[in-house]
């Protein structure tokens, strides 16, 4: 049975190999449905519509009442986004918005790169500020799950201000052995 399986499996490979000779086909690019925003007629219509919306519903408040200062503000909010978009450099489709290019080209590197590094920056403090946060509270065995339900905040505290630095704290311990459990201590299911 072993080994009609494994005839089986390197027949397939061999039939999956030799198909994937054929050239692959890639999406092809185009800048032509995007214009600079700053030019887009759909984009200064968008614009328009929204501030439109926000100018009709002020007419129902009297001036300097609340509603109307806080209608005045989403105008001023508003067009304040709307030229951040313009002036930034972004390309904008048929429908108005904005179109992020994440194709690996450098000219368009801010638009995706920056808050990827960023994103993948937070996530690891956290992740990091929860292990130091762990390793932290297992130092007395006898509180060690208490502390996991009812957080020790100043503990907590000192663990997130420390954890900005996760990178190299983490590069230091992966060089010291600190970082990966040894293999004995790393549960395997039976079979």
């Amino acid at each position: 049975m072993k080994r009609l399986f494994a005839l089986i499996l390197v027949i397939s490979l061999w039939f999956g190999i030799s198909l994937a000779a054929t050239p692959a086909a890639y999406a092809e690019f185009s800048f032509n449905a995007l214009t600079p925003c700053a030019t887009s007629s759909a984009f200064q219509d968008r614009l328009t519509s929204e501030v439109d919306g926000y100018t009709a519903r002020l007419a129902n408040f009297k001036a300097g009442s609340g509603p109307a200062e806080y209608l005045k503000g989403k105008i001023a909010q508003t067009e304040a986004r709307f030229a951040k978009y313009a002036n930034s450099g972004l390309l904008c489709g048929e429908d108005g918005l904005p179109h992020l290019i994440s194709d690996g080209r450098w000219s368009h590197a801010g638009e995706f790169t920056i808050p990827a590094l960023m994103f993948l920056f937070i996530t690891g403090w956290i992740g990091w500020v929860g292990r130091a946060y762990l390793i932290a509270i297992r130092k007395d065995p006898a509180t060690a799950a208490q502390k996991e339900i009812i957080i020790d905040l100043p503990l907590a505290i000192k663990c997130m201000l420390t954890g900005f630095t996760w990178p190299l704290a983490a590069l230091k311990e992966f060089g010291t052995g600190e970082l990966l459990a040894p293999e004995n201590e790393v549960t395997v299911s039976p079979r």
